[in-house]
Formats: C-alpha cells, structure tokens, sequence
C-alpha cells in the first residue's frame, strides 16, 4: 500500500511538474514570433536546465533506488529547458548570447564533473547524499534566478532613495560661501549689492 501511495503521488508531483516545465511556452511563442527575445533573461531557463539535469542523475537507480519518476519528469523537463535555452541563443542579441552561451557552457561542465565524481569516486551513500545535496541547492537557485533581473534595479533604487535622504537631511545647510565667486556659483550673490551700471 505505501509503495501504491508513493507511486500515485509521484504521478501527480510529474503531472505537476511539466505543466511548471511547460508554462514559460507562452513566451517563447511570442519570442519565436517576434524573432527577438526582447527583454527577457535566459538565466532561469539554463538554471531550471542545470536542476533539472542534476535531478534527473540523482533519481537514477544506481545513485537514488526507488526514484525513477524523479528521473523521468526531471529528464523530460531537462529536454523541454534545452529547447527554450537554443532558441533564447538563436534570437538574442549578441551580448545576451554571448552571456547565456557562456552560462549553458558552465552548466554542462559542472553536470559533467558531478556525474564523473559520483561515478568514479563515491558509492552508495555518499554518491546519494553528494547527488541530493546538489540537485537541492541548485533547486533553490533555480527559483531564485529570476532575481538576477531584479538585483542592478534594487541597489539602484536604494542609491537613490539615499540620495534622496541626504538631500531632505542636508538641503536648508548649503553653508556661507567665503568669497563673492563662491556666492555667484551657488547662485546666492547678495542681491542688494549694486551694480556698475546701477552706480
């Protein structure tokens, strides 16, 4: 009964998980039809890729007994992240290509050198444990990678509202400029001072 319950659940987490999986399609629609990829990131498709990849290994028999449904949804959505993440470099402008070429490189290498390790220097156990903890950590940084758009805009924003603090602070303390010079650049020029032409 309990391999029953564990079997039915795994179809609806799968059933769940490709419908994540296939939602960014709307996008890439609108992408394919525009021939460009406008302002959109491709950081969380190659990141959903490398999460998908390491889970995928981790739920294989040999690393993860009793796992094959994580195998198979994560090997599905691995496909599915592929697809997204060539067209994203076929459409994007060359420095986004260049950028997210450089990261899909990246991501295939270090799949690469999990999949060595955990052949070849770990067994049972510690290939589990190594493999889980990975595919969990790139997980959390799969969700979080949408953030890499928000970042550059939020330590804008908190420049500016400190610009905006000092300002409100320190703006009625503009000090008493020392020479008449000083007083014309801060437009403060004693007005009541006359004038050649009034002389």
């Amino acid at each position: 009964m309990e391999n029953v319950a564990h079997f039915l659940f795994g179809i609806f987490g799968n059933v769940f998980a490709m419908f994540l999986f296939l939602s960014p399609a709307i996008t890439f629609f609108r992408i394919i039809k525009n021939r460009s990829t406008e302002k959109f990131s491709g950081i969380p498709y190659v990141m959903t890729l490398l999460n998908c990849l390491l889970s995928a290994w981790y739920g294989l028999p040999f690393v993860s007994p009793n796992n094959l449904l994580v195998s198979t949804i994560n090997g599905a959505g691995a496909g599915t992240e592929i697809v997204y993440v060539l067209i994203f470099i076929t459409l994007a402008p060359k420095k986004e290509k260049v950028k997210i070429i450089g990261l899909f490189s990246a991501v295939l290498i270090v799949f690469l050198v999990v999949v060595v390790v955990s052949l070849f220097a770990l067994r049972d156990y510690p290939r589990k444990l190594l493999c889980g903890l990975l595919a969990s950590i790139f997980s959390v940084v799969m969700y979080s990678s949408p953030f890499s758009i928000m970042v550059p805009n939020g330590v804008g924003s908190a420049l500016g509202a400190m610009q905006l603090t000092l300002y409100s602070v320190y703006r009625e303390n503009r000090g008493t400029p020392k020479t008449e010079e000083e007083a014309l650049e801060m437009g403060e020029a004693n007005q009541n001072v006359p004038t050649k032409e009034a002389i």
